[in-house]
């Protein structure tokens, strides 16, 4: 999700209470702590407190989601996201300058230069959230989203992390540039959202497929059917928390600790044990970012 959209944030409702934990540790890959906390406001430069922060991890720890990656939208997310990784062992870091706020100008060569000195360190371990946005962004902002998405391509690559992509509305669009650019050897679908066909021909691509709380809704039938041709050596969840919170609490805050939800959920789509998917979401993802 963009900075934009925090103003935005899921916040109808109470929180809703953790679910049951899981029998082995997983992986959140893609969560906004710093949207969740209301943590990073750029009007004031103020940020949540780190107890308020670890809080919210340890939370997640308790369900049996030890593992998070913390995704920057902008370079003072990004920032924040880097500085967080390096002191919480829990917490690996993606940065980037999102789509929609490529679209809007914002990716700069400064901007982007300081991506690229964050992707340097040593617990980030992804470029991204980058990508194509065909519903937030209009006509006018696609070239500017385009040369940004391929300038986050080439850190990926030169600095030999993960590249994580938003993909919206813009599937077609996506493939054609990485195959122009060459895909970096780590390339993951964040929040899945292609049907069985679009899934395909990622998998035949050797891209990860990042399932998030989208998968739980009812009318969503297209990416169970995505979901369940998957490799499972290809499949990561994750909440992009706080959106997208997945049944039975859609429409309240997400959180990492709701994680197990959709974890459960997949365990039902794919056949595959709930330790024995537990177990190969964390390898999958430790493949893809590292070790934490």
């Amino acid at each position: 999700m963009s900075r934009s959209a925090s103003a935005r944030a899921n916040r109808r409702g109470e929180p809703p209470p953790s679910p049951e934990p899981l029998p082995a540790p997983a992986i959140d890959s893609h969560t906004h702590l710093d949207i969740v906390l209301n943590g990073f406001r750029p009007e004031d430069g103020s940020t949540a407190s780190d107890e308020d922060v670890d809080a919210e991890i340890a939370a997640a720890v308790e369900v049996g989601v030890p593992r998070l990656v913390q995704v920057g939208v902008d370079v003072a997310s990004s920032q924040w996201s880097a500085a967080l990784a390096a002191r919480h062992p829990n917490v690996l870091a993606a940065v980037a300058v999102h789509p929609n706020e490529a679209g809007e100008g914002v990716a700069t060569d400064d901007a982007l230069a300081e991506i690229d000195r964050l992707a340097a360190m040593p617990r980030v371990r992804a470029v991204g959230e980058t990508g194509l946005d065909r519903f937030r962004t209009g006509p006018d902002g696609w070239a500017a989203q385009e040369a940004s998405f391929r300038a986050h391509i080439r850190i990926a690559k030169e600095r030999g992390v993960a590249l994580v992509i938003h993909d919206r509305d813009a599937h077609e669009e996506i493939l054609r540039v990485l195959e122009d650019e060459g895909a970096p050897e780590h390339t993951v679908f964040h929040c899945f959202s292609g049907d069985a066909a679009f899934a395909r021909a990622c998998v035949e691509r050797g891209f990860v497929l990042s399932f998030a709380g989208t998968l739980t809704f009812g009318n969503a039938g297209y990416l169970r059917e995505a979901a369940a041709l998957t490799p499972v050596d290809q499949l990561l969840v994750e909440t992009d928390s706080p959106f997208l919170t997945p049944v039975p609490h859609r429409g309240r805050p997400n959180a990492s600790r709701l994680v197990p939800h959709t974890v459960r959920a997949l365990a039902g789509i794919t056949g595959v044990g709930l330790p024995e998917l537990c177990a190969a979401l964390t390898a999958t993802g430790e493949r893809v970012f590292g070790p934490w």
